[in-house]
């Protein structure tokens, strides 16, 4: 069941809140609301649970069959600092 809430906050805060929902295609009550849940879980998450978050980045991006992470991070910790 939702529930109405009302809030107090700097109006260029909210401003910005709601441009950074919109890039990532969501609403602003959606962004808040995971965020709070993910504050409040009382239970830990151990290493095989996901967020909120990355939850609903599950399946938006197929990696290759033959990606070498490690081999992609140290090339691009190279490009950096090399």
């Amino acid at each position: 069941m939702n529930t109405k809430l009302t809030l107090t906050i700097e109006k260029s805060v909210i401003e910005n809140a709601k441009k950074y929902a919109r890039r990532k295609e969501r609403s602003l009550s959606d962004l808040i609301e995971n965020y709070l849940k993910a504050l409040t879980d009382e239970e830990p998450l151990t290493e095989n649970e996901l967020t909120p978050i990355v939850k609903s980045l599950k399946g938006s991006f197929k990696m290759p069959e033959n990606f070498d992470y490690n081999k992609e991070l140290t090339d691009r910790l190279s490009e950096k600092y090399l």
